[in-house]
């Protein structure tokens, strides 16, 4: 499947973002995997065998998850993210491999710690940071895409 068949699923509304969130991460040197999926199609950033975003397809429109890893070194992102944002965030669940690493498996990828609103939050990494792509939404998302990729270029 082609990034160009993913963009002509997604929503008109988010067709323009989505293009240059694209452009962004390939001049950085992501590459794109794009797969079927029973709702849509999933699209993943990918740089050095690792992950730093999917695009997912849910009945409410596009979302995207972040794999923020590096959230710790550039919190104050997070200071002015709209009510949305936050909540998607204090509703992800816990990540038990922080809290009690027994519970979980030991293959399972360790969430993430940090700060929200002057609370100490470990999140899953799996729904952390994913959030629906919608005009409020749309630039501090690629805040929070840009910061982590710094980290992927070390």
């Amino acid at each position: 499947y082609t990034f160009h068949e993913f963009l002509c699923a997604v929503d008109i509304e988010n067709r323009k973002y989505v293009s240059e969130l694209h452009d962004a991460l390939t001049e950085l040197g992501f590459h794109i995997d794009v797969k079927q999926a029973k709702s849509g199609y999933v699209v993943s950033y990918i740089l050095n065998k690792k992950t730093i975003a999917n695009y997912v397809f849910r009945k409410k429109g596009l979302m995207i998850r972040i794999y923020a890893g590096h959230i710790a070194q550039y919190m104050n992102v997070l200071d002015n993210l709209p009510d949305e944002m936050v909540q998607a965030i204090q509703k992800a669940s816990i990540c038990k491999r922080l809290v009690a690493p027994d519970t979980c498996n030991q293959r399972c990828s360790m969430g993430y710690e940090f700060i929200l609103k002057g609370e100490r939050l470990q999140r899953c990494r799996n729904n952390a940071f994913m959030f629906f792509i919608n005009e409020e939404s749309r630039p501090f998302i690629k805040n929070i895409l840009l910061n982590e990729a710094k980290y992927f270029m070390i």
